[in-house]
């Protein structure tokens, strides 16, 4: 299995990538936001030292009790991160020979106009949340020739769905991956260019999250990397009744953990380091290639 980007390839099988997150806000649901462009580049660097291969950049909170930045406000808050990303990593060496080196940089945002203007300016993965819901962000992944990441939810992003029941939850999830896939084909992006990720906490209640990292090797069927946004969701708050998401990061690895036994091919975390050698780890341990 391939990920094709503009300027590289990553082959599958090899050891799962970890996307570190950098939040240009200041209100991540983790407490994490940073509104200092210069503080982001050095916290981007840390976690790239942790061994992490992917930069996760986003300018607006994914937070639902939060109001919604403009379209100019989010692009004025990421755009100068992108052109200084090589600071992030220009002074440093990669952990060990595992490592996707230089880091990729993924753009974390699901309005149609702020994505083009900022694959302009460089990135290698769009991290869409808005569950494709027209084949717009599709098109200008393929016109940067740029990766897409297809996130499953209901409705508009930002808003609320704490109520949306399934009977199914991984029948709908097949569903929509077949369909999304097929959209994205139609308008232009090879599905070698294409990430899934079954979006744990997005309209789905405890028991589908729980439901989704149980069954999540039936999504391998569609032969494309699977991301785990896992870290510190609220599910793993439910499990452990811990309302702090600072202190769900034990939970975070054991979801990591579970992930790599099924398929997971990229995981989104907050905490790198420990991510990373959990990672490390658990690969060695089942005896996968050094890759």
């Amino acid at each position: 299995m391939i990920l094709r980007l503009k300027q590289r390839e990553i082959v599958f099988p090899r050891r799962p990538l970890v996307m570190g997150i950098v939040n240009l806000n200041g209100d991540s649901f983790s407490g994490d936001g940073i509104r200092n462009v210069n503080e982001a580049i050095r916290h981007a660097g840390r976690l790239i030292s942790e061994g992490a291969d992917l930069i996760d950049v986003g300018g607006e909170s994914a937070r639902t009790d939060r109001l919604e930045v403009t379209e100019q406000q989010e692009t004025d808050r990421v755009a100068p991160f992108i052109v200084r990303f090589r600071e992030c990593y220009e002074r440093l060496r990669p952990v060990d020979d595992t490592q996707v080196f230089p880091p990729l940089l993924s753009v974390n945002t699901w309005r149609s106009p702020v994505a083009s203007a900022l694959l302009n300016l460089g990135g290698d993965l769009l991290n869409d949340m808005s569950a494709l819901s027209t084949d717009e962000n599709a098109r200008i992944a393929a016109r940067h020739q740029t990766a897409l990441l297809i996130t499953h939810s209901i409705g508009l992003p930002k808003r609320k769905h704490t109520d949306v029941q399934y009977g199914d939850i991984m029948g709908t999830l097949e569903q929509f991956f077949g369909d999304k896939l097929a959209l994205a084909e139609k308008a232009g992006l090879t599905r070698e260019a294409v990430v899934i990720d079954p979006g744990l906490d997005f309209a789905k209640q405890r028991s589908d999250n729980l439901t989704v990292l149980r069954e999540l090797e039936r999504l391998s069927q569609f032969k494309r990397p699977i991301l785990l946004p896992v870290s510190r969701k609220t599910v793993i708050g439910e499990v452990l009744g811990l309302p702090d998401p600072k202190d769900r990061d034990p939970g975070t690895i054991a979801c990591v953990v579970a992930g790599i036994r099924a398929s997971a091919s990229i995981f989104r975390v907050h905490n790198v380091r420990a991510t990373s050698l959990a990672v490390r780890t658990v690969w060695k341990i089942l005896g996968e290639s050094d890759q």
